[in-house]
């Protein structure tokens, strides 16, 4: 099994930054893409952002511009730079990892990040 966990969430004022970490540890092979979703109240879970352990990236629209990801293979960490942060990125953020070899999706128990004033 692998876990996952999320640290660096908290309150930010609307135009201000937050970095996002996630650690997987365990019986890991390969994640071959790791992430980051986020939930808001009364929404569904939608992708911000993943990383290929090659390093191709992918972004929602509404992030682009403004998040960052990236990851440290050696460490099985993934990162989560979140700039010019809105009211409207409050939400839930959880982080996950696929491992193509064991056909499975890992999710961590999220953090939260609240942007207001």
């Amino acid at each position: 099994q692998v876990q996952l966990v999320e640290s660096g969430g908290g309150l930010v004022q609307p135009g201000g930054s937050l970095r996002l970490s996630c650690a997987a540890s365990g019986s890991i092979v390969s994640l071959d893409i790791m992430g980051w979703y986020r939930q808001a109240p009364g929404k569904e879970r939608e992708l911000v952002a993943g990383i290929t352990s090659g390093g191709t990236t992918n972004y929602a629209n509404s992030v682009k511009g403004r998040f960052t990801v990236s990851r440290d293979n050696a460490k099985n960490t993934v990162y989560l730079q979140m700039n010019s942060l809105k009211p409207e990125d409050t939400a839930v953020y959880y982080c996950t990892a696929y491992e193509s070899s064991r056909l499975m999706r890992y999710w961590g128990k999220g953090t939260l990040v609240t942007v207001s004033s």
